[in-house]
Parts: C-alpha cells; sequence; structure tokens
C-alpha cells in the first residue's frame, strides 16, 4: 500500500485525471511540478489500485521519444445510487462515477406510508436499477433527498412539516445498515437545484434559485457552483413563508397563511375538488363522476380546456408563487431562476402567471438580466444533483486521501461523513 505521503501525491493526480485538467504524463508533471519518475510511480499504484487506467497512446507534439500514453479516471470501477424523494414521487437512478446515467425508475410513492415501508421501497428499486444497468461494480455512494428539513451532518429529519412520523428518522444509518458506503442525505429540492446547475440546459453557470412546486413547494440555491443551506440546513423552506392572514389557509404544518396553504398542489386539490364536487368546474365535474377521484393530471387538463373555474385556481396559486419568489430573487439576486415539480407537467399556464408575477415584483437591477425557465432535465435532475454530491463528496482531494490506498471507499464511510 503506498505511503500517506504517496497518497496525498497520488490523489492530487487522480483529481487532475478526473477533472480532464491532465491526462498525459507531460502534462502532470507540467502541471504538479513533480519529476517524471515520482508521476510514473504514482500512475502505476493508481493502476493497481483500480482507480485510473492507460489509453492508447497519443502524440507527442514537440516532444522527442516515444507518444505519451493517456490516463483516464476509470468511472466504471464502482456505481453511484441517487433517489429524489416526493410527497408523492420516487425517482431513483443509478449512475457510473462519472455521473453518467446508466438505468433510472420512476414510482408512485406515499410519504406518509412512514420511513421504514418508503425506503424499503427505495432499496428494492435500487437493487432493479443495478441489475438492469448490467455492471457489476460495487457501490461506491448514495444519495438520498428528502421533502422535508434534512441535518445533512446527520443524515436526520428533522421536524419535517407534513411528514411527523418521519421526525428524527436517521435515514443515513438505515441505508448504511444495507450497504457498506457512504450515505448522503439532503433536501430533494437542494438536488434538484444543483442537478440544474450542472446539466440543465442552458448551461449558464450563473447562480440558480430552483422553485419546485408540486404536492408542496421548497426551493434551492446554487451559488458559485455550492448549494446554499444555510447555517442550520434550513435554507429554501420557502413553502412555510406566511403570505396571508387568512384563518382558513391552514396548511398541513399546522399554521395558517403559509404559501403552501394556498399555492401548492395539495391546496390547489382540496379547493378544486370541493368545485367538482359542486359542479363549478365542469370538467373536473366530469372527471369526478368517472373516477371518483380528481387528480393533478385532471387539473392540468381542465386547465388546457379552458375551464374558467379551474384557470382562475391555477392563476392565483401561479402570481402568489411568484410574487413571494420575486422577494428571495430580490434578496439573492440569482441569474437563473428554475421552475420545477409537476405543476409544469400538463399547462403552460402557471409558468406564464409565475413569470409575470416574479418580474412584476423584481427590482429592475435584479430582474436586468434574470433567466427564468422551466426545469430542462425531464425531472431526473433530483437524482442528478444527488449522483454529482456523491461523486464531489467522494473525490474531493481530502476525501481522497482518506480512502485511496484502499482503491475503494466501500468501508470508509464512518470516516468520511467525519471529515
Amino acid at each position: 500500500m503506498p505511503s500517506a505521503r504517496d497518497i496525498l501525491v497520488l490523489a492530487q493526480i487522480v483529481d487532475m485525471v478526473r477533472a480532464g485538467a491532465a491526462t498525459t504524463r507531460p502534462e502532470l508533471e507540467a502541471l504538479t511540478g513533480l519529476g517524471r519518475t515520482v508521476v510514473n510511480e504514482r500512475l502505476r499504484e493508481g493502476v493497481e489500485l483500480g482507480v485510473l487506467a492507460e489509453v492508447d497512446a497519443v502524440p507527442s507534439g514537440q516532444r522527442r521519444g516515444r507518444p505519451s500514453r493517456s490516463v483516464r479516471f476509470r468511472t466504471e470501477a464502482g456505481l453511484l445510487l441517487s433517489a429524489a424523494l416526493g410527497a408523492v414521487s420516487l425517482h431513483a437512478a443509478v449512475f457510473d462515477l462519472g455521473g453518467t446515467e446508466l438505468a433510472r425508475e420512476f414510482r408512485d410513492i406515499d410519504m406518509e406510508d412512514g420511513p421504514e415501508a418508503i425506503l424499503g421501497l427505495v432499496h428494492t428499486t435500487f437493487g432493479e436499477l443495478i441489475e438492469r444497468a448490467g455492471r457489476r461494480a460495487p457501490v461506491w455512494g448514495i444519495t438520498i433527498g428528502i421533502p422535508g428539513p434534512v441535518d445533512v451532518m446527520s443524515g436526520h429529519v428533522v421536524a419535517p412539516p407534513s411528514m411527523p412520523n418521519w421526525n428524527d428518522y436517521d435515514v443515513r444509518s438505515w441505508f448504511q445498515s444495507h450497504y457498506e458506503t457512504p450515505v448522503w442525505v439532503d433536501n430533494e429540492v437542494n438536488l434538484m437545484a444543483l442537478g440544474e446547475w450542472e446539466r440543465g440546459v442552458p448551461q449558464e453557470r450563473r447562480d440558480l434559485l430552483y422553485v419546485k412546486v408540486a404536492t408542496g413547494i421548497g426551493s434551492g440555491l446554487v451559488t458559485n457552483g455550492h448549494l446554499h443551506r444555510g447555517d442550520s440546513g434550513a435554507a429554501g423552506d420557502i413553502g412555510h413563508v406566511r403570505v396571508t392572514d387568512d384563518p382558513t389557509a391552514r396548511c398541513r404544518c399546522g399554521k395558517t397563511g403559509c404559501l403552501e396553504a394556498v399555492a401548492s398542489g395539495w391546496a390547489l386539490m382540496r379547493a378544486l375538488a370541493k368545485d367538482a364536487k359542486s359542479g363549478r368546474s365542469t370538467v373536473l365535474a366530469e372527471r369526478l363522476a368517472r373516477r371518483g377521484r380528481i387528480t393533478a393530471e385532471d387539473i392540468g387538463h381542465a386547465t388546457a380546456a379552458g375551464d374558467e373555474v379551474v384557470r382562475s385556481a391555477v392563476t392565483s396559486a401561479a402570481q402568489i408563487t411568484g410574487r413571494t419568489i420575486a422577494g428571495v430573487v430580490n434578496f439573492a439576486n440569482p441569474g437563473t431562476l428554475v421552475l420545477g415539480g409537476g405543476v409544469i407537467r400538463h399547462s403552460p399556464l402557471f409558468f406564464d402567471e409565475f413569470r409575470r408575477a416574479v418580474l412584476d415584483g423584481a427590482i429592475e437591477l435584479a430582474a436586468r438580466n434574470l433567466t427564468i425557465r422551466t426545469a430542462s432535465l425531464n425531472f431526473a435532475e433530483g437524482t442528478i444533483g444527488g449522483a454529482l454530491l456523491a461523486a464531489h463528496n467522494l473525490f474531493r482531494p481530502a476525501a481522497l486521501r482518506i480512502w485511496l490506498g484502499s482503491g475503494t471507499p466501500v468501508g470508509s464511510a464512518l470516516r468520511l461523513h467525519a471529515a
């Protein structure tokens, strides 16, 4: 096994190769300032440990002698598992170490079923995805997105307003009892924000504010390529910002006047179900009579069909959400504002009204160069962000120094989390 000093150098080399900053011996020598012998020895160790591989020779330009063989990071050496949980949805995927998706799955769920049932389903889904991916490689990292506040240091869910049976649940320990690998737990909208910042179209690389409107409402902010979580990890929980003094606007969190209580998918379903039963909404009344219930898809269909009762409710929700987010735009001054979640699936009305309200409420300087768009990754941004988060945490130089001597992070979870 390489010495601690050799690992420091090897970690630097692996980081450069993985990032594409240097892929040949001469390039590594030039960037590190190390001699040819040292670079060759560290590369040999990287190959023996299974994290690096040499590939066909490349032209050496003006250098004399044999062409330099290029070096690559072995993205196939391990797998990354990522799941983004919504109140009623599960998106799960398996990736290689370079963040390339190998297989994905969507399932309807109900988070009120509780952590044991839901996490068990995630575990089963991961197993099926690994089989479908057809890769015989160990799992190197797992990321789980939760639709509620999360203590990212411990992996515990903290007082989620709409999921009381998840309070203080240790999601990290649950997965580490099934996998001997590092596990990261975060708010699902944070992962969505990271996924859109890194892989969204267009890739503007400016500060990005992601707003998810689905059953609930949440947001995530990426600044200078890094997630902004705040002092205790609660940043972005805009769904419970008070937006009205109406005492009848009772939220699932137990308080009144929250944004979620008047503008979320849950709030729209509750209000429009009454309109369907009374017959005020003719389209929803017909759907209710046929199925015995209404769904988000029904609301989207009614919106597109021109049902004025439904369009009025959706417009109001979008305007309230947009006005609330305008305040965030004025404060955080993102370059890109992305609207995601189920609200964008069935009709453009919500986005159009949301965008108009944001621009009406934003100050001129904050709105001047602001891009406002819908999410671009086909509802996979959460799992993509989770894979990217795991990769960052595994391959940053400080982490590499912990596990690189073993050739795998499997078995190093406690030390990685402590670091």
